[in-house]
């Protein structure tokens, strides 16, 4: 598929039209003083890979209602003094996968920490292993519409603690510089970036790449494709709800995270992207509050976005913060 969606030109200009929604802050200050209830609990079990370069954890943490979260920390064999620190966050509908699979920033001299995705982790990689124990009321199959009747149900709710939760998690091993953290991921993994970049005041960078769960009012009207595709299935049967969705959607809007956005960012964009259409992209890139902010930008590319040559970027990028 061809470019879709406004121009690059139009794509500097555009700013989101989506409506911050009243008590945004203290909604999300009481759902992680809530967390915070719960004793942290982080537990950091040495796993042998038959890697020789790395040292793994198995990783568990109390995320949103104390419910348990599971993680890899990844650290250089030859770390004996804290080293800067990498939190990731995975796509949609992927787990935590396994080690091996995540080499890239232990080699580069720094922990990694990724975090499992709660309820996913079955439609693509290595497979994931955290339960999401909460229920929900009716949805449409997938995750997007899960607990949409109000925003102290949405499924999302629940991710966006864990992340924070993984951030105190990563931060609390003796071997992970907690005043040099950095978080990225792609697709989902970009959206609960910008989530955690607006909800963590003292990050040193953040890098979301094609991220998704930015600008729901666009979004569901100018994609067909999953998974931003699932609220609208759903809204077809549920028939006069589509304001109350978007009043629920508004409190997980990428957009507003990013307006509270206190770090450097590294945004990705790709131009033929129908997963994560890029107006929506650029509408959480023209939010981000911090003035060091930059977009790459991958003209005919789809959700693949920069594939390894933004990993290369980032790296490159990164040097300047840890």
């Amino acid at each position: 598929m061809a470019s879709f969606d406004l121009s690059l030109e139009e794509l500097h200009e555009y700013r989101s039209g989506s409506a911050e929604p009243e008590g945004f802050d203290a909604f999300w200050s009481k759902t992680l003083q809530e967390a915070r209830e719960y004793d942290l609990d982080a537990r950091f079990e040495p796993v042998d890979t038959g890697l020789e370069t790395v040292r793994v954890f198995d990783v568990t943490f109390a995320g949103y209602g104390g419910h348990p979260v599971k993680a890899w920390l990844t650290l250089p064999a030859a770390a004996t003094e804290p080293v800067p620190l990498v939190v990731e966050f995975v796509g949609y509908g992927g787990g935590r996968g396994l080690p091996h699979e995540h080499l890239l920033w232990a080699s580069t001299g720094r922990a990694h920490f990724i975090m499992d995705t709660r309820g996913q982790g079955s439609a693509w990689g290595g497979g994931g292993g955290t339960a999401d124990p909460v229920g929900a009321g009716p949805a449409f199959p997938g995750f997007m519409t899960r607990g949409m009747d109000a925003p102290e149900n949405y499924y999302y709710r629940r991710v966006f603690t864990d992340a924070v939760r993984a951030v105190e998690a990563a931060r609390s091993h003796p071997l992970t510089d907690a005043a040099r953290t950095v978080a990225l991921g792609a697709s989902q993994g970009g959206g609960i970036t910008i989530a955690v970049g607006g909800l963590v005041p003292d990050l040193v960078a953040v890098a979301p790449d094609v991220p998704f769960l930015c600008d729901f009012p666009r979004a569901v009207t100018l994609t067909d494709r999953h998974p931003y595709r699932e609220i609208g299935l759903f809204l077809k049967t549920h028939r006069g709800r589509t304001q109350d969705a978007l009043r629920t959607l508004s409190y997980f809007d990428g957009v507003h995270f990013a307006s509270r956005g206190s770090a450097p960012a590294l945004f990705s964009v790709a131009l033929e992207d129908q997963t994560c259409p890029p107006s929506t992209v650029f509408a959480a890139f023209h939010a981000w509050a911090h003035d060091d902010r930059t977009i790459e930008v991958y003209d005919f590319n789809d959700h693949e976005g920069g594939g390894p040559y933004h990993e290369a970027a980032k790296m490159r990028w990164l040097r300047s913060y840890t």
